[in-house]
């Protein structure tokens, strides 16, 4: 990192590692590991506002910054829904929006995201069924835990299709001799497969 002072207008640097050179990397915290970059940096867009305490929905506008790399929204009060205008962001490596309100369901569109490596939306209010397909075959449960109403490929609960889409739920009729029997009546349902 570099300080310039205010009034000569020269550099400094101000970490100094113990050979007497200039240390000149960034440490970010992000895939779940400490990350550093080094001095050459190209372009590299990291957005991390994380444990901020933002309230509102997550500004659809974001999906236009299409160089961002890593972006971490996690543990703030965000409500609403994932914008769809993610899918967007092609370059996308890690996307952390968990310990939030977001809710509705994961947009299909992500699936598109094929330089996303890590996803954690756990800890919010998501529905439906998780998408299939590309690096979402990769992902671990720890990346929707904590979303009670999520279906999908790595939780227990299943959607139903080869797809990732929910299947219709049909009732099974009884016959009458079932009906009047004195055993248990359960209403059965089949979920096709």
């Amino acid at each position: 990192m570099k300080i310039i002072a205010e009034n000569s207008g020269t550099q400094e640097y101000i970490a100094v590692d113990y050979s007497g050179h200039y240390a000149n990397t960034l440490i970010v915290t992000t895939k779940g590991l400490d990350q550093e970059l080094p001095r050459v940096l190209t372009t590299y867009m990291i957005i991390n506002l994380s444990r901020n305490r933002f309230e509102g929905h997550i500004p659809s506008i974001i999906g236009d910054l299409v160089g961002l790399r890593m972006m971490n929204l996690s543990h703030n009060g965000l409500e609403g829904i994932i914008p769809a205008s993610f899918h967007q962001l092609s370059v996308l490596e890690s996307l952390d929006l968990s310990s939030n309100k977001i809710g509705g369901e994961i947009p299909q569109q992500l699936v598109s995201l094929t330089s996303l490596e890590v996803i954690n939306l756990s800890h919010n209010h998501l529905v439906g069924c998780i998408p299939k397909g590309k690096q979402f075959d990769t992902f671990e449960n720890s990346s929707y835990q904590g979303n009670d109403g999520l279906h999908g490929f790595t939780l227990s609960k299943d959607c139903g299709g080869d797809d990732g889409l929910q299947q219709a739920i049909t009732p099974v009729e009884l016959d009458e001799e079932e009906e009047d029997s004195p055993m248990i009546s359960w209403q059965a349902f089949l979920m096709g497969y």
